[in-house]
């Protein structure tokens, strides 16, 4: 019963601003984590289920600590198969009602949803920095870039209208967009709060409910999303989160009542989930690696695009899907490369909250010593380390999993820091002397995430977005993920599945389309207007 999983009000701990999330590289602890976690005075992470914040009554428990000190921040539990079966069956009994409310009425929900996101921007920012350790600036991007698709889903209503025709005389077809019942999200690390919220708003503005499974890294910005939804007045079991890690995906794979599911994050996680979860009849988006490449032309503005470079390969330590990783510098503009180490170098590495941070921590140890192990593949496979940011201890974070800004040159399609998805502040650069030479390494690329190209050559660009076989383009764009009026567009190996995240075709994912062919005869009508005779007999 569901009722047993919930504590009383006086049992149940408030909300608090942290929690953890993603990876298969996580110490998961037994009983005697919990009572390290108890003696240590750190706070337990709740699951969320039909609207409370109960503790999970697991003995496995996943132990987290922020990124840039490794201060032990919380406790966050493999959900048990009996919390898990509970969410699923709150979303379901809640999807009955909340599927027949009219959509303006969910329109308004949403409406203050982002009211209260907006509100509380910098509160969630702030706990990004504690669990993921991003700066505080970026933080806030996070959040707000997750708003956005809050706001979008606040303008649902014309995206879910259907169409009409008349076919016959009498007889009319028309079709309309129902939700699909629960549906469930699994989120990654690098966006605490903005993949979830590209799952969880448009799934419930369409009518659906869902079970969302935040990284098991940074869950905290995932629960307070959870508790501003409720404030807004989400209804009780309409959003439920879960915790876990390889038990808790594996189970929303098979559980029949999850008619779909939202994935973004590694290859080897999204593609077990795409096999797992398509073998069971569900439908499933999933956003997998990506191996940005930026082409830089000779006749590009030279400071802007060094300064892009910097932005988009460093920021967020470099954790970012949409990063950009590899940079291909076409004729002359390989001259440019020293001028882009030298602006490598003044960035700032420290943690997220100390004051004009540029580059934060990497989310764990292990992130850590594979990015590292990924540089030094480099090193021995002949490419030249022109700024090694191995080593760096910024004062007063000594134990963090810092790894400063690295560029890496000569780079050859072949080597292993090419090949692999680095996910850290690493740049590799490539030669080419020719735009065709470029595009052709990018198109040879098994990702197809995004790519730019930075030029003043109008054909140029013309040229390069076309023959580009590549989901996102920017031009003189580093990172050109499509605000959401458009949709997330990752191609090829970046994506399985045939609906994108959010926009038009998010709106799809969500929702199913029905016919419906109607004959009302006219000559079956009892009247045509009212008489007013005298009635008489016959």
């Amino acid at each position: 019963m569901l009722s047993s999983l919930f504590k009383s009000q006086a049992q149940r701990a408030p909300l608090r601003p942290y929690v953890r999330a993603f990876s298969t590289n996580y110490p998961v602890l037994q009983q005697a984590a919990s009572a390290a976690a108890t003696e240590a005075k750190v706070a337990t992470t709740k699951n969320y289920i039909n609207g409370e914040f109960v503790e999970s009554s697991t003995d496995r428990w996943i132990e987290l600590r922020n990124p840039a000190t490794q201060e032990l921040v919380t406790m966050v539990p493999e959900t048990t198969r009996e919390e898990l079966d509970a969410a699923t069956s709150s979303a379901q009994h809640a999807f009955k009602e909340w599927s027949q409310t009219s959509v303006l009425s969910r329109q308004r929900i949403m409406l203050d949803l982002q009211y209260l996101i907006r509100k509380n921007q910098d509160r969630i920012a702030e706990n990004i920095v504690l669990e993921q350790g991003k700066t505080l600036i970026d933080a806030k991007g996070d959040v707000f870039r997750g708003l956005q698709v809050v706001e979008q889903a606040c303008s649902l209503t014309s995206m879910l209208m259907g169409e009409k025709l008349t076919v016959a005389k009498d007889m009319e077809t028309y079709t309309f967009r129902e939700p699909l019942g629960v549906t469930a999200g699994i989120c990654p690390f690098n966006f605490p709060a903005m993949i979830p919220l590209w799952m969880f708003p448009l799934a419930l503005a369409t009518g659906n409910t869902m079970v969302l499974k935040p990284s098991e890294r940074d869950p905290g910005a995932s629960m307070m999303l959870a508790q501003l939804a409720a404030e807004a007045g989400v209804p009780k079991g309409v959003l439920n989160i879960v915790h876990g890690s390889i038990d808790t995906v594996n189970y929303i794979c098979d559980e029949p009542r999850i008619k779909a599911i939202s994935f973004v994050g590694s290859d080897h996680a999204g593609k077990h989930i795409y096999d797992r979860g398509g073998a069971n009849g569900k439908r499933v988006q999933a956003n997998l690696g990506a191996k940005n490449h930026g082409v830089i032309l000779p006749d590009a503005s030279k400071q802007s695009t060094l300064n892009a470079l910097a932005g988009a390969a460093f920021g967020a330590a470099g954790q970012r899907c949409m990063a950009l990783s590899t940079a291909i510098f076409v004729g002359e503009a390989q001259d440019w490369i020293p001028e882009l180490v030298d602006r490598a170098k003044a960035l700032k590495v420290s943690y997220g909250m100390e004051p004009d941070t540029d580059v934060g921590p990497l989310i764990t140890v292990q992130a850590k010593e594979r990015v590292e192990r990924l540089i030094q593949s480099g090193v021995d496979q002949g490419a030249k380390l022109l700024l090694d940011g191995r080593g760096i201890k910024p004062k007063g974070y000594e134990n963090g999993n810092f790894v400063g800004p690295t560029i890496i040159s000569d780079v050859m399609t072949n080597m292993d820091c090419y090949k692999e998805e680095i996910f850290g502040p690493v740049l590799v650069c490539l030669k080419a002397e020719t735009l065709d030479d470029a595009i052709e390494i990018i198109n040879a690329n098994p990702y197809g995430n995004g790519t730019a190209v930075f030029t003043n050559s109008g054909p140029n660009a013309r040229k390069f977005q076309q023959e580009i076989d590549v989901g996102q383009v920017g031009i003189n764009v580093p990172i050109p993920v499509p605000v959401p009026p458009f949709s997330f567009t990752g191609s090829r190996g970046s994506i399985l599945g045939d609906l994108n995240f959010y926009g038009k075709s998010g709106v799809q994912f969500y929702t199913k389309l029905k016919t419906v062919t109607s004959l009302w005869k006219e000559s079956d009508a009892d009247h045509t207007r009212s008489s007013v005779s005298m009635p008489t007999m016959h």
